[in-house]
């Protein structure tokens, strides 16, 4: 019961502020073409502005994350690589674009370390760091 009581009171906080910015939001743009409404707008309303803007700048944030692995396949658009080995190896698709930076060699079989950003489901790669593929190991024994 506890529990509940906190989720209703934290839902109805975060209402609340979320509510009364939409409503301001199309006053704000009826006011704005009238130079007398400028005038009567008191300063306290770009204060509540404040709190939206920098919870609009966080939400643009978005942080970047890094991957490495075995270049399964890779083109203009797009990298595919395998992370892990045997049943544990798992592939990730990477979008490739103009801003995307690339270091060595990328082929399929080199190692590589990607670093992206993930809007979404869409992991976008920002740099691509690659290493020779690994050489056969030759055995010893004669």
């Amino acid at each position: 019961m506890r529990n509940l009581t906190k989720a209703v009171a934290i839902a109805a906080m975060l209402a609340f502020p979320v509510a009364s910015f939409a409503a301001q939001a199309p006053a704000a743009k009826a006011q704005a073409p009238a130079p007398a409404a400028k005038a009567q707008t008191p300063a306290p309303a770009p204060a509540t502005k404040a709190p939206a803007e920098k919870a609009e700048h966080a939400s643009k944030k978005v942080a970047t994350k890094s991957a490495s692995g075995t270049v399964k396949s890779v083109s203009d658009s797009q990298l595919v690589i395998t992370k892990g080995s045997g049943k544990s190896a798992k592939d990730e698709t990477f979008v490739v674009n103009a801003s995307t930076t690339k270091t060595g060699t990328v082929e399929a079989g080199a190692h590589v370390s990607v670093h992206y950003t993930q809007e979404g489901t869409t992991m976008t790669a920002t740099a691509i760091t690659a290493s020779a593929p690994k050489a056969a190991k030759h055995s010893g024994k004669k």
